[in-house]
């Protein structure tokens, strides 16, 4: 194949050596330091470079519907090449790659792909978001293998590696570990492996949001697969008809990491849900960690700061499972952790070791729950105390007991918003003037994601998703809508990383007064309001506003009213 001749009017050789000098003074690569000197977008970017080189462009939206040929070039060359040998509907085989200034790039795939192409331009991120969609599948083609070794407590731990994997290794033991390990490094939350009339469905929980990762056809593989994960949380394997809760560790890159499973009988079969524990990864995220870092400003800031900082009295927070509320507790204590307060803390699990702070693990199998924890704690000359979670009646009795005889309390509660907390407490038998009495404040959080930073542009929601959105047109002046498109950052999802949206609710006499003398909720909210909190959906309109995440994930996560 012969090199295309450079068109000199598009791309002029004073600018192509600016580049070069450009990339050689910041260690960068040619192509980046040309695109930044033409001062095109990206999208023009590529369609210029595509026609002063003679090759044809390809859009991300392009990109996936063309199928790979990792038979030709494999997934970690084309990985790291930045580059993919792909076939169209009609067979034809294309080779997509982003740097068209790198002419020996076009000659080893002359040499190593052995049919004729088509050379094809893409931008570098849209490749990179491309290769990282297919990747979940590919893991369980990688040689995977798992080996048994004993950690510091003298447990079996798994050994979770990339190697070679003879010819005798087991399929599914190869899927089993290829997907631990591409959970791991995705930064997965938690691992679905769900059943069906065909086989099983990998899903990974990263941000928050289920991903589809691989489908593994064939009931007996989806049995197998089910299988080794009992084996591994040491589980009954011959039950099938019961839920079944086990625990396991694995060892990857030298830290030890916890999986707790959950199996639940259904209709097809068994499935089955890994939380992943990394408390390495969480205790390297909680280093320095404030209340800035995880979202919190303004006054919703200030007014978490000073509940952190009362004599006494009880800070509660609420949301849902995975709303980062534990975390949060742990940033207002580090805050506040001076040292001359004795602080003591009672989690189930212990998530992350927090210096200078006696924490106790719940163990409920030993007789240890939370109330009892907590009597306990009330004994041994407390400041300051942290209950991970109110589960239950003689919980929340003994908590609220704590804050009125000169506590502080730190809390967490499942409930939706500041409000349906009130109705919990009275629930669990609560009475209404001692509950008030205790309570200082309460904070209700949802984690919204946030736009990937190197692929986010500029959007115009339309009218249908503004309705939905409860906008009217004439209200959304002034914001500046964004969504990411996908890029190789952000594995193609268009999000990285999430952050904290916050409904704060600070106590005052005519609340107290109100939830004391079990007045209609709707009265409490109107005061609620008069006293300046704002809900959360309003706290996320405000991101949608700055750019900071996109109205589709603002409805995912808040309620429309």
């Amino acid at each position: 194949m012969n090199a295309p001749t450079l068109h000199p009017r598009l791309i002029q050789p004073a600018l192509l050596q600016q580049a070069r000098d450009l990339a050689a003074a910041e260690g960068g690569s040619v192509l980046a330091a040309l695109e930044r000197l033409a001062g095109l977008d990206d999208v023009a970017f590529l369609a210029e470079l595509g026609r002063a080189f003679a090759y044809a462009t390809v859009t991300m939206d392009q990109l996936r519907e063309l199928q790979p040929a990792f038979e030709l070039l494999p997934f970690n060359q084309a990985l790291e090449r930045e580059c993919a040998a792909c076939r169209d509907a009609g067979g034809a085989l294309w080779f997509v790659f982003a740097d068209p200034l790198r002419p020996e790039l076009l000659e080893w795939a002359e040499r190593g792909l052995g049919s004729a192409f088509t050379p094809a331009l893409a931008r570098r991120d849209d490749i990179l978001a491309w290769l990282h969609r297919l990747e979940g599948d590919l893991r369980a083609m990688d040689g995977v293998m798992g080996e048994a070794t004993s950690g510091p407590s003298g447990e079996k731990v798994e050994e979770i590696s990339l190697k070679a994997i003879g010819e005798d290794a087991s399929p599914v033991v190869k899927l089993v570990h290829s997907t631990l390990y591409d959970a791991l490094s995705a930064g997965a939350s938690d691992i679905h492996m769900e059943n069906d009339a065909q086989g099983i469905v990998i899903k990974y929980r990263i941000d928050g949001v289920l991903n589809l990762i691989a489908q593994s056809p064939g009931r007996e593989m989806a049995e197998q697969v089910i299988s080794r994960v009992k084996v591994m949380a040491e589980l009954d394997i011959a039950e099938r008809r019961v839920p079944q809760d086990g625990r396991f560790k694995v060892q990857m890159r030298g830290r030890e990491i916890d999986l707790r499973v959950s199996i639940m009988p259904g209709v097809y079969g068994e499935d089955a849900v890994l939380r992943i524990l990394d408390r390495q990864q969480l205790a390297d995220e909680l280093q320095g960690i404030t209340l800035e870092r995880l979202g919190f400003s303004g006054d919703a800031l200030a007014q978490i700061r000073k509940l952190s900082r009362e004599p006494y009295g009880m800070f509660l927070v609420t949301g849902p499972t995975g709303s980062g509320k534990t975390t949060t507790l742990y940033a207002a204590i580090s805050e506040i952790n001076t040292g001359q307060d004795k602080i003591i803390t009672i989690e189930d699990p212990v998530e992350y070791q927090l210096p200078g702070i006696l924490q106790i693990p719940v163990n409920e199998k030993k007789g240890l729950t939370f109330a009892r924890g907590l009597r306990s704690i009330l004994r041994h000359d407390p400041d300051k105390i942290m209950v991970g979670e109110i589960r239950d009646a003689e919980t929340a009795q003994i908590a609220v007991q704590s804050a009125l005889t000169g506590h502080l309390v730190f809390t967490t509660v499942h409930a939706n918003n500041v409000f349906d907390v009130i109705g919990r407490f009275m629930h669990m038998g609560v009475d209404a003037y001692s509950f008030v009495s205790a309570l200082n404040g309460i904070l209700a959080q949802r984690l919204v994601r946030v736009n990937c930073s190197h692929c986010a542009e500029p959007v115009t929601p339309s009218p249908a998703l503004l309705a939905e959105s409860g906008l009217s047109p004439d209200r959304v002046s002034g914001f500046d809508f964004r969504a990411g498109k996908g890029c190789g950052h952000c594995r193609g999802s268009g999000f990285k990383g999430r952050r904290a949206i916050p409904e704060m609710m600070v106590l005052n006499d005519e609340i107290r007064e109100l939830i004391s003398t079990r007045a209609p909720i709707r009265q409490v909210k109107e005061a609620a309001a008069r006293a300046g909190v704002r809900t959360l959906r309003e706290t996320a309109l405000d991101l949608v506003r700055q750019g900071v995440t996109s109205l589709e994930e603002v409805n995912r996560v808040t309620f429309v009213a």
